[in-house]
C-alpha cells in the first residue's frame, strides 16, 4: 500500500491585543483596497487584460506611493495578486462553478490577509491550552490551541505546515493553518452504495429509508433578539442622514445581528461536518444530483420589459436552499469519503422526483405533495416518501465518478473564452 500526501486546514482562535487587532483591520483593508485596483487595472487597461509581469510591477510601484498600501506585508500582496489570477482562471475554466470576479465591497467582504510563507509563523506551544504565533508586522500572538499541528510537536503528526490565512468573523480574529501531511493510501470502503436526495423541507434523504435532518440553527429566543435587532437596525438607519458616516448605534447594531448570524453558521457547518462524517464512515460511494444550483437559485425579478412572476415565493425559496448549502455538502462529502477509501458519483438530475424507482412511469403528476409521491401508474401504485423515491432513482442511475467540483462532462460557454494574449 502506497502513501499520499493530504492537505487540510486547521482553524485556530487568535488572542490579540486592541492594537494588534488594529493592524490587522488595516492590513485587511489594504488587501481589499489592493484587490479592487488590480481589477481595474488588470480589465480596464487599453481594451486588453494585463500580464502577470505588468501587474507584479504595478504593485511594486504602487506599496512605494501609496503610504496606506505599505501596511499590507509584500508576501500578503503578492498572495492578492496570485489569488487574483486563480479567481480568473476558475471563472474560464468550464468545469468550476465561480462567477466573474468584481470589485469587493468594503461592508459585504471577508476581512483575510494570506501568511504565505510558513517559515515567517515561528509556531511554537506555550502550554496545553495555547500556542504563540509570528504575525508579520503584528508580532508576537497566543492561538488557542485545539489540535496538534503537523511537524511543530513531538510525537505529532509526520508532516508541515505550508502557510497561513488570518481571517475575520463576528468573533474577531482567527488563523487558518494550511497543513500537508503524508497518510498510508485507503483501502476499498467496504460498505454499502447509497443514493443521496438534497432537499429543502428534509436536508439529506437516503436511499435506504433514512435521513439527516436539522432543527433550525437559532433557538427560539434567538431568532427573537434577531427579529428585534433586525427592527432597530431600520429604524436606525432610516434616522440617519444621507451622505454622513454612519452612527455608532447603528454600527453597534449591526455587530449583534452579525454575532448571531455566525453563531447560526457555526452550528450548520458542525452539522454538516459531522453528518458527512458519520455517512463517510458507513457508506462507501454516494450517488448525487448533478445539480447547478447557481441556475437554481437564479433571482426571478425579470426585466423591465419582460418582469418576473411569483417574485416573492421565488426569492423564498433561493434563501432556503442557499441556507441548505448543498454544494458544501458534497464538498465535504467528497474529501471524507476519498480518505475513507470511498467515491461520490454525480448523476443526471432530471425526473429522478417525478419518477417512480418501482415501475419506471414517469408523471409529472405522481408527485402527489412535497413529502408524498403516489405512482399514477394503474399496474403498480406504489405510495411512498417523495424524497426516498427521488433517492433510490439516484441510486439505480448511472453516473461519473467525482473528486472535485463541477460537472466533468460540461462544455466553455462563450462568454468563458480565455483572455487575449497581451
Amino acid at each position: 500500500m502506497g502513501s499520499v500526501k493530504r492537505a487540510r486546514a486547521q482553524v485556530a482562535r487568535l488572542d490579540l491585543s486592541p492594537a494588534q487587532v488594529a493592524v490587522l483591520d488595516g492590513q485587511a483593508h489594504a488587501a481589499r483596497a489592493l484587490w479592487n485596483v488590480l481589477h481595474e487595472y488588470f480589465t480596464f487597461r487599453q481594451g486588453r487584460f494585463a500580464t502577470l509581469k505588468e501587474c507584479d510591477e504595478a504593485i511594486r510601484a504602487a506599496r512605494k506611493e501609496i503610504d496606506w498600501l505599505g501596511q499590507l506585508p509584500a508576501q500578503a500582496a503578492q498572495a492578492v495578486l496570485k489569488t487574483y489570477r486563480q479567481a480568473w482562471a476558475n471563472f474560464f475554466n468550464p468545469e468550476h462553478p465561480a462567477g466573474r470576479p468584481a470589485f469587493k465591497v468594503r461592508f459585504r467582504s471577508r476581512m483575510a490577509v494570506d501568511v504565505p510563507q510558513a517559515r515567517d509563523l515561528q509556531i511554537k506551544r506555550v502550554n496545553r491550552r495555547w500556542g504563540a504565533v509570528n504575525l508579520p508586522k503584528a508580532g508576537r500572538a497566543r492561538f488557542r490551541w485545539t489540535k496538534d499541528l503537523p511537524g511543530v510537536t513531538l510525537g505529532g503528526p509526520a508532516g508541515r505546515i505550508t502557510g497561513a490565512r488570518l481571517v475575520k468573523d463576528a468573533f474577531g480574529w482567527s488563523i487558518v493553518f494550511r497543513t500537508e501531511t503524508v497518510v498510508a493510501s485507503a483501502a476499498p470502503h467496504a460498505g454499502p452504495e447509497v443514493g443521496i436526495d438534497r432537499g429543502v423541507k428534509v436536508a439529506l434523504a437516503l436511499s435506504d429509508g433514512t435521513s439527516r435532518e436539522h432543527g433550525p440553527w437559532l433557538s427560539a429566543g434567538e431568532r427573537e433578539r434577531l427579529r428585534r435587532l433586525e427592527k432597530r437596525a431600520a429604524r436606525q438607519k432610516a434616522a440617519g442622514v444621507t451622505g454622513r458616516p454612519r452612527a455608532k448605534r447603528l454600527i453597534r447594531t449591526y455587530g449583534q445581528i452579525r454575532r448571531l448570524r455566525a453563531i447560526a453558521k457555526r452550528r450548520a457547518v458542525d452539522w454538516r461536518h459531522q453528518t458527512t462524517t458519520e455517512l463517510a464512515r458507513t457508506f462507501s460511494v454516494f450517488k448525487v444530483e448533478d445539480l447547478r444550483i447557481t441556475n437554481m437559485i437564479r433571482s426571478a425579478k425579470g426585466t423591465v420589459e419582460v418582469p418576473g412572476r411569483n417574485v416573492a415565493a421565488k426569492a423564498g425559496l433561493n434563501r432556503a436552499i442557499s441556507e441548505q448549502a448543498w454544494g458544501r455538502t458534497i464538498t465535504l462529502l467528497e474529501y471524507k469519503s476519498r480518505d475513507r477509501g470511498g467515491r461520490v458519483v454525480k448523476v443526471p438530475s432530471p425526473g429522478t422526483s417525478q419518477t417512480c424507482h418501482r415501475c419506471g412511469h414517469r408523471e409529472a403528476a405522481n408527485r402527489k405533495s412535497q413529502a408524498v409521491f403516489a405512482c399514477k401508474n394503474p399496474a403498480c401504485g406504489w405510495i411512498g416518501h417523495a424524497d426516498t423515491n427521488a433517492a433510490i432513482n439516484i441510486e439505480n442511475a448511472d453516473g461519473t465518478p467525482v473528486s472535485g467540483r463541477g460537472d466533468l462532462g460540461a462544455t466553455r460557454s462563450a462568454k468563458r473564452q480565455p483572455p487575449r494574449a497581451a
